[in-house]
Parts: structure tokens; sequence; C-alpha cells
């Protein structure tokens, strides 16, 4: 995803050669990442003569927000409180992390009433 985020759209060679230092791999399985993420509403393509040319369907932070949404529902039964006291009890946050989120809730808060 990064990729295509920083190039706007690629082909799957082009994902290949980006990737192929960190993560070696053949074209036919960058195809089929590819693939699985456009299946999952990750990505879009569209054709240019006989090659698929892709694109992120979203930006980083709508796709983190919707892939957190999955694993609340799959993990916490549907509850955020579930999630945010396992990430605090396990030290996910620090302190720091924790006044700004604090304050961002009383915020959002003040802002709906």
């Amino acid at each position: 995803m990064d990729v295509l985020w920083k190039c706007a759209q690629s082909t799957a060679e082009e994902v290949r050669e980006a990737l192929a230092e960190r993560h070696p791999m053949k074209d036919s399985t960058a195809r089929t990442v590819l693939k699985r993420l456009e299946e999952k509403g990750y990505v879009k393509h569209h054709v240019e003569g006989r090659t698929n040319v892709y694109r992120a369907s979203e930006p980083p932070r709508s796709l983190a927000v919707r892939a957190v949404q999955q694993i609340i529902d799959r993990f916490c039964g549907g509850s955020v409180e579930q999630l945010l006291v396992g990430m605090v009890e396990d030290d996910v946050f620090d302190r720091a992390e924790l006044q700004r989120l604090a304050q961002k809730i009383a915020d959002k808060k003040k802002s709906r009433s």
C-alpha cells in the first residue's frame, strides 16, 4: 500500500520492483497480492493497453480506520472500549498519548453539545 500511496498509481511490476529490496517476489506474486487487496476494497485498477494499473482506493488514514473497525468487530465483539482498555493494559500507549487521546475525546464531546 505504501508504494501505491507514494506513487499514486503503479503496475504490478512497478510495485514488485519498489518492494524488491525489502520483499523480493515474483511478478505473479505481486499481481496476486494486488488482486487480493482489490477484493478487500483497498485497491482499484484500470487497464492501459493490456496492463492493469493500480491505485489505492482511499488515503492511509481512512483505510486504517476501516481496518481497525474490522479488528474491533472480529476480536472485541464490536466494543471500542474493549480494544482501548486492552491497549492501555498492554502499555501500547504512553502517558502523553493517553493525555492527547483524552483531550481529543473531551474536545469532541464539547463540539457535540
